[in-house]
């Protein structure tokens, strides 16, 4: 008999009358926020404007839960077009299956598409939001506990998952808790992510890479304990093949665009100038909160040396 364990809620809705209320759903939209609340502080720090990152999420969002749902229902489209499944429930997205590769492309090509109608280069978008995006990461895995899935081997660690649902055929018992670990280690990446870009003025989408690194780094043991179906190449799984592709590319893009383009970017928005309270309201890109710009250095008075002058003329003239 276990002792300590994490338990399994009884079940992931409850019901506010006729509506229901998804433990999935929330956690998402839980994540969502938290994602635009900190891109939105750290996309006023470079020096944009409050509101901005908000008005892209209303296309990133979107495009990003079409691309994890299409992700999931692609890559395990057996559970929902074999022979005796309803394919009618590859659009109930709220029973759970959304896969991060597929919701950070599809989003990213929403989030571009918000970014170019304001005028916004996209890795510096990028940058701003990439902890905030793990950050939801790590809140959107509860949506699993909730779901009682994505679980990994059986264990007799005090903190092991105890599974109670017998539905889609799982089997009750007890196991390792891969969602919270995978949730433990995202918000492991986002601090990493803000704490590289303090340090090294990450610019032009490398925080964003590094934050895709270090994802792509931990998902891969942690899809290595996973015991759910999955589709299986030369051994590994899937996503595992996916994380370490998506790894080296991340690498690679970090390397080769230090060496091409240094630094960071100067003006990340560039009606932020104009705007009241940006940068030329007396707020430097990345200042602290409280932090002002220097004081522009004392003009010289004009007027009164013209004014000097007169007088020592008349005076000479007297």
């Amino acid at each position: 008999m276990e002792l300590a364990y994490i338990p399994s809620p009884s079940r992931g809705v409850l019901y506010l009358g006729p509506i229901p209320l998804r433990g999935y759903a929330f956690c998402i939209i839980i994540g969502v926020f938290i994602a635009v609340w900190l891109g939105n502080r750290r996309w006023i720090a470079r020096g944009g404007q409050s509101g901005t990152v908000a008005d892209i999420a209303v296309w990133a969002v979107p495009f990003g839960l079409v691309g994890g749902r299409l992700y999931h229902v692609i890559t395990d489209y057996e559970l929902y077009f074999s022979p005796g499944r309803d394919w009618v429930d590859a659009f109930k997205v709220w029973q759970g299956g959304l896969g991060i590769w597929g919701a950070i492309a599809l989003g990213a090509l929403g989030a571009w598409i918000g970014a170019r109608r304001r005028g916004i280069p996209m890795p510096a978008y990028a940058d701003a939001v990439a902890p905030g995006i793990a950050l939801a990461q790590a809140m959107g895995r509860w949506g699993n506990w909730f779901n009682q899935e994505l679980y990994g081997r059986e264990t007799h660690v005090p903190w092991a998952l105890h599974i109670t649902s017998s539905e889609g055929g799982r089997v009750p018992g007890y196991y390792h808790p891969t969602f919270l670990y995978e949730s433990l280690w995202c918000v492991g990446v986002a601090f990493l992510v803000m704490w590289a870009d303090r340090r090294f003025k990450l610019g032009h989408g490398r925080a964003f890479a590094l934050y895709v690194a270090a994802y792509c780094l931990g998902r891969g043991w942690i899809e290595y304990m996973r015991v759910d179906d999955a589709h299986h190449i030369l051994g590994l799984r899937l996503n595992d093949w996916t994380a370490l592709i998506v790894f080296l590319l991340a690498v690679t893009y970090m390397i080769v665009s230090a060496r091409l383009r240094p630094g960071r970017e100067e003006i990340v928005e560039p009606l932020a100038a104009d705007a009241p309270g940006g940068p030329a309201a007396g707020v430097k890109p990345d200042a602290e909160p409280g932090e002002s710009a220097p004081e522009p250095a004392d003009e010289p008075d004009t007027a009164s040396e013209e004014a000097a002058e007169e007088t020592e003329s008349a005076t000479k003239k007297s």
